[in-house]
């Protein structure tokens, strides 16, 4: 990566568990940034594939951390030498010009706290085409967007992400860092990888972290925003309020209602075992 020590240096932290299948393409988009200030940290939680070797064709501060993202991060964060700190996941890619944009919008307004970056999906396959198609709806709406991009000063006031939470955390993150500041956003976006995914196995991984939801719900800050990310019918009337969006492809509209309507079920279905766990 180039070095112009003129800019703010911005430690871009990427944590990461068997990510060989995507870690290329996201350690790629960080090395193409038009930004050039850039330390990238990569915490890897044990990788049994070839994941480390990936990461140290890009930068030489890998380490290994865990036992979830929120401890990967944190550690990372204290290894980190930036001015900024930029939170991507490995299977996201970014648009060249985020990092700039970011630090134009914070440096350019000391009431800004945090800058969220807009995510879109993309992905192989009939239920990938449905994960993108909901994603689009929430482009915009604050409640279900969090910010990545922060002062390290700030998170480290804030003690970082919470270590309880598995699910919810950027959400998290994201509403206590509003103390500091608005959150602003980048007209660029992150790229979201999806794979192959199939209904089997995203309604398995909303089962998983909705088991491990209560600890954000009952500890968050914006009590109205919790109420926002939880209301089913909440979501659904975020989807129908664009019919055209919505319909554009009926079949691929339906299957993204049909996607959902498993996901709230098996995630409802998650919720209450793990608090009935907690009576027992």
């Amino acid at each position: 990566m180039r070095n112009n020590m003129s800019e703010p240096l911005v430690s871009i932290i990427v944590p990461t568990k068997n990510s060989s299948a995507t870690l290329t393409d996201c350690l790629s988009s960080i090395a193409n940034q038009s930004y050039s200030n850039i330390e990238l940290i990569v915490v890897d939680n044990f990788s049994d594939d070839t994941t480390p070797n990936i990461a140290k064709k890009f930068t030489k501060n890998f380490f290994s951390k865990g036992p979830e993202r929120s401890a990967q991060r944190n550690f990372a964060v204290s290894k980190a030498s930036g001015k900024y700190i930029c939170l991507i996941d490995s299977d996201m890619n970014l648009d060249e010009s985020v990092v700039a944009e970011c630090v134009e919008l914070m440096e350019g307004n000391t009431n800004i706290a945090g800058v969220i970056i807009p995510e879109e999906s993309f992905g192989e396959g009939f239920w990938a085409n449905c994960k993108h198609l909901e994603r689009s709806f929430y482009i915009g709406v604050p409640y279900m967007e969090a910010a990545r991009f922060f002062k390290r000063i700030d998170f480290n006031k804030v003690k970082g992400y919470n270590f309880a939470m598995v699910s919810g955390e950027d959400w998290d993150l994201s509403q206590r860092m509003e103390v500091f500041g608005r959150l602003a956003r980048t007209p660029s976006f992150i790229h979201h990888n999806e794979g192959k995914i199939s209904l089997f196995k995203t309604v398995k991984k909303k089962y998983y972290y909705a088991t491990r939801f209560a600890s954000y719900t009952s500890n968050s800050k914006s009590r109205d925003k919790v109420t926002q990310q939880v209301s089913i019918l909440g979501r659904y009337r975020l989807f129908f309020s664009k019919p055209k969006q919505l319909f554009a492809n009926p079949l691929l509209g339906l299957g993204m209602l049909f996607m959902k309507t498993c996901e709230f079920g098996f995630g409802a279905a998650g919720y209450i075992v793990a608090r009935m766990r907690k009576t027992l």
